[in-house]
């Protein structure tokens, strides 16, 4: 057994084919290739082993970036060449917008080129072509815009004189997107922390509005309608846009106060001016719309309101009606340019003289608004005027010349955030207090867009209107009472000069042939006068006409009119008995023989 054993370990092993195989011959290439490295490896630590794995890795990958680097670079130079030409914005041809106005909107490629042009505006030296002018960059991009976000041309024009470039996106971008819910907390029946919980117990996720509010919440979603649960009947909130709140704050009433709210359909504020006051004072909720005011009533009682009074007037005749107030709000009527995520028909259906038209009925307000205010209350003689648009012709405008029409002046609205007022817009200056006005925006503040300003009146007086002064809207002032002295007489002359000719015409041919022979001889005479008599005659009526311009006016107007006065004598009796006509008599004598008399 022992040789046996010691036989086969020599012998080499043989398979059952007959052929002879050794380990080594068994083993893979990559097998052998490790075999060959363990023993160099033996020698080594397992941390330098793994440095060395490491290695070998980072040079692979690194072999293999190359590799593809220089496949690239062999067979896409082209490519290259084509993304450095894009990046670079160009203006399309003509023929490249009539080809697109004749096909329906590419939106992908508009919005595309409105981003582009961006960059190029933004580093026009730089970016812009050659050859091309400001000017057409942005037109292409006025009209990329009108047609991207579905705006009147006139409008977005009206929008990039507004804004800049960049805050004018955002601010369209903010349009296409629904504003928040709001709901505001009566205080006259609730407290804000009682109606959260009692909502949140409901499905509905709410927060506070903000730190400038103690009554708004903001609503995320509900599982229940905001309008019809049982605390919205009962009367503990009013659903109201965030932006709606700042006017009556900056009003600021007081309680045991008289304020007029102008236009206050559909009663949000006149509510708001309510819990404020603690139901005390009195509250003049005026709507010239007699259907809106429907929606004012219901709401001042199911909010619990017992201080105000809903009257149905024009706000321009308001000062005849009733005046002196306190404190008076005018939330004036707009083209609604700050609402257009409520109301997208804005964005087309507004033009200039939309605007101009709006702008006048809100000077007419406004100086009505100002004249109920009395100057001298101890508590108020504040006005607050507000719109619901972002246009400069319905705002800055309006109170610049309210500014100069009434002895009034801008005060702080007492609200800490928005954006300042315009002072100067194109080429117009406005009055330097207009910085105390505010502006809110959709795309700063997440609400409305919004004008507010805060007059202070110091004078119950109307300041005249200076002579070089246009003519002006004076809607409140009263009319002037026309002079009766100087604009009466002339129509009676010519009635006079109307019923003197038509005597002419009933005289007989013999006594106007003898009437126009006098005036004929007197001309005459007058030629036949020698030269001294008659230019002393002419010197004379000059000098009486010198002598009336030197007259004081009083004097003067009382000789006009008792001039007046005299003329329907001599044009009652022109001519005396023994000229008139006998025609009459004999057709007198004719009719007493008829009558057998």
């Amino acid at each position: 057994m022992e040789e046996d054993e010691d036989g086969s370990s020599e012998e080499e092993m043989v398979d059952d084919y007959g052929a002879a195989s050794s380990e080594e011959e068994e083993l893979l290439p990559i097998e052998k290739a490790a075999l060959k490295q363990k023993p160099d490896r033996e020698g080594l630590s397992e941390d330098d082993s793994e440095e060395e794995d490491e290695e070998e890795e980072e040079e692979e990958a690194e072999e293999a970036s190359k590799q593809k680097m220089g496949q690239k670079e062999e067979e896409g130079p082209d490519l290259q060449l084509n993304l450095d030409i894009d990046e670079k914005f160009k203006l399309p041809t003509s023929e490249e917008i009539e080809k697109e106005a004749a096909e329906p909107p590419d939106l992908q490629v508009i919005h595309q080129r409105i981003q582009g042009n961006m960059e190029v505006l933004q580093d026009f030296g730089v970016k812009r072509e050659e050859g091309r002018s400001r000017q057409e960059y942005l037109a292409v991009l006025r009209r990329d815009m009108a047609a991207y976000y579905s705006y009147s041309d006139f409008l977005l024009t009206k929008l990039m004189d507004i804004f800049p470039l960049p805050e004018l996106v955002n601010f369209l971008e903010a349009n296409e997107v629904p504003r928040p819910v709001t709901i505001r907390t009566n205080t006259l029946k609730t407290r804000r922390r009682d109606l959260a919980q009692a909502l949140i117990n409901r499905g509905v996720n709410l927060d506070p509005l903000g730190k400038w509010s103690k009554t708004g919440l903001v609503i995320y979603d509900s599982t229940v309608p905001i309008g019809a649960t049982p605390e919205y009947l009962a009367g503990h909130y009013m659903l109201q846009g965030a932006s709606s709140l700042l006017p009556v704050m900056a009003l600021a009433p007081q309680e045991n106060e008289r304020i007029l709210d102008m236009c206050c359909a559909p009663g949000g504020k006149t509510s708001y001016i309510a819990q404020l006051m603690k139901n005390t004072g009195m509250i003049l909720a005026n709507d010239s719309s007699a259907e809106r005011l429907r929606s004012v009533v219901g709401n001042l009682h199911r909010l619990g309101v017992t201080n105000a009074v809903v009257s149905n007037c024009d706000g321009r005749q308001f000062p005849k009606v009733l005046g002196g107030f306190d404190r008076v709000l005018l939330d004036a009527p707009c083209s609604g340019t700050g609402i257009i995520s409520k109301d997208p028909a804005v964005k087309t259906n507004k033009d200039e003289m939309d605007i101009l038209r709006c702008a006048h009925l809100q000077k007419e307000l406004i100086l009505s608004a100002i004249d109920s205010v009395n100057a001298a209350s101890e508590t108020g003689g504040y006005i607050v005027y507000c719109t619901c648009s972002i246009m400069v012709e319905e705002n800055e405008w309006v109170v610049d010349y309210a500014l100069k029409k009434r002895n009034v002046r801008l005060v702080p609205t007492g609200l800490d955030f928005g954006k300042e007022g315009f002072t100067r817009f194109k080429d117009r200056r406005f009055h330097p207090s207009l910085k105390s006005t505010r502006r809110f925006y959709p795309h700063t503040h997440n609400m409305d867009g919004f004008f507010i300003a805060k007059f202070k009146k110091f004078s119950n007086a109307i300041p005249q209107a200076r002579k070089d002064e246009g003519p002006a809207v004076e809607a409140a002032a009263p009319p002037a009472v026309p002079n009766t002295v100087i604009s009466g007489p002339p129509p009676k002359k010519k009635k006079r000069e109307g019923s003197k000719a038509e005597e002419e015409r009933k005289l007989p041919q013999p006594t106007l042939k003898k009437k126009r022979s006098c005036e004929g001889s007197k001309a005459e005479e007058e030629q036949k006068l020698p030269q001294p008599a008659l230019k002393k005659k002419h010197l004379c009526e000059e000098s009486k006409a010198e002598e009336e311009q030197k007259l004081p006016q009083p004097a003067l107007k009382k000789k006009h009119s008792l001039q007046a006065q005299r003329r329907p004598i001599k044009a009652v009796r022109p001519f005396p008995r023994m000229m008139r006509p006998k025609v009459s008599t004999k057709k007198k004598k004719h009719r007493v023989k008829a009558n057998g008399q």
